[in-house]
């Protein structure tokens, strides 16, 4: 059922527009000139990527997934926490590229793509653009920390890298399709793909038979293409709320927002960062998001934009108190000193363990904990076996 554009009612939207993309910008203009500004784009990439997983309702600890990115996971990652990492690399992705780069065809290949067959992804796949190839294929894992020990932990772990390379292999195969649906994604966007090509590229174990998700791309461009004239906090709502109707991806309804937020950004609404939408939603009751009234939907979307920027003032004025709390402790000190390098590293993340500033810093574990010392870093866990710091 297409997506109906008719009796918009502007005159009830307009003014949350003007809110939200006056606080965007009061945002973007803030941190794009601040010493701390980032930070907080790395931040809000953590947060965005928790609040994803929070609204459809699972848990997942930025802690977990600040370890898990610096691939010092304290266990095995759940299904969930690849998820996070997924839309965490993702915006990392979107950011780095050109701002029209999203929503342009390539873009949207890619980013699509990845999502053309089920399941999660490796923990140590990498996407395009970071440092693998345009395909979105596994490469080398990154070389393993020296400080994980030799001799019998070594050949255990040898073991466990051939139990997974066995069990990557079998995925791999079961896997297959996503090469096909995503070179059936290209061929819609060039538009040859057909139903009868889109519904031999599916396994039906992974998709329904009647979900073809070339076509419901196509739908939701037009779509796009059509609110082309309206202001881009309005074409914003529209362009989310239709992706939400229409569902074009049966496997990653979560990256509507992240397209959304790529989409204020080819605006120029936001240039240095992309719009944590995710974070402002939370603020939004879930009656006001999901209601059967389009007009309720499309407010709530715009009032969760305005929270999101709101939130995001908030943390960076948090952010320069703190960096200015911690820069006082760096009167005297040699020019060869590593605590301005940690200060920029605690302000990056929302916490920070012993191991990453050993790996960032190049420091010993004993001469991280000194550092530590010096900042009177505010420690988080509270644990004697796994300690983590911040300045929460």
């Amino acid at each position: 059922m297409p997506y109906a554009l008719t009796d918009l009612p502007l005159g009830d939207l307009v003014g949350p527009a003007m809110r939200a993309s006056e606080a965007l910008v009061r945002l973007d203009e803030r941190t794009s000139r601040s010493p701390v500004g980032p930070g907080f784009v790395e931040r809000a990439h953590f947060a965005d990527a928790v609040s994803a997983l929070w609204l459809d309702g699972e848990l997942v600890h930025v802690e977990d997934l600040v370890l898990h990115d610096a691939h010092m996971d304290l266990r095995a990652p759940t299904h969930e926490l690849t998820r996070a990492h997924e839309i965490l690399r993702l915006r990392r992705q979107i950011l780095a590229n050109k701002p029209d780069w999203a929503l342009g065809r390539d873009g949207l290949a890619v980013l699509c793509g990845r999502f053309a067959a089920a399941g999660p992804m490796r923990p140590d796949s990498q996407l395009p653009g970071e440092g693998s190839a345009a395909d979105g294929q596994d490469h080398e894992q990154e070389p393993e920390d020296d400080s994980l020990g030799s001799g019998s932990l070594s050949a255990e772990l040898a073991a466990l890298d051939a139990a997974l390379g066995r069990a990557n292999a079998v995925l791999d195969a079961a896997r297959a399709p996503a090469t096909a649906g995503r070179d059936a994604t290209v061929r819609a966007e060039a538009g040859t793909a057909t139903k009868g090509d889109a519904a031999a590229d599916r396994n039906p174990l992974l998709y329904d038979s009647d979900w073809d998700e070339p076509e419901r791309l196509a739908e939701w461009k037009a779509v796009l293409a059509k609110v082309e004239g309206l202001p881009a906090m309005l074409r914003g709502a529209v362009a989310f709320d239709a992706w939400t109707a229409i569902a074009p991806l049966q496997h990653a309804p979560w990256l509507g927002r992240l397209l959304v937020s790529a989409l204020l950004r080819q605006a120029g609404t936001t240039t240095g960062q992309l719009a944590a939408l995710y974070v402002g939603a939370r603020a939004i009751g879930r009656e006001r998001r999901q209601s059967r009234d389009r007009t309720t939907r499309l407010i709530a979307f715009l009032d969760g934009a305005h929270e999101g920027a709101a939130a995001g003032i908030r943390e960076h004025d948090r952010l320069m108190l703190a960096r200015a709390q911690m820069e006082r402790r760096l009167k005297g000190r040699r020019s060869t000193s590593r605590l301005p390098k940690l200060i920029d590293l605690v302000l990056s993340r929302p916490l920070v363990s012993s191991g990453m500033i050993e790996k960032e810093l190049g420091v010993t574990t004993a001469g991280a904990l000194n550092l530590i010392g010096e900042l009177d870093l505010r420690e988080i866990t509270g644990r004697g076996r796994y300690r983590a710091w911040g300045i929460i």
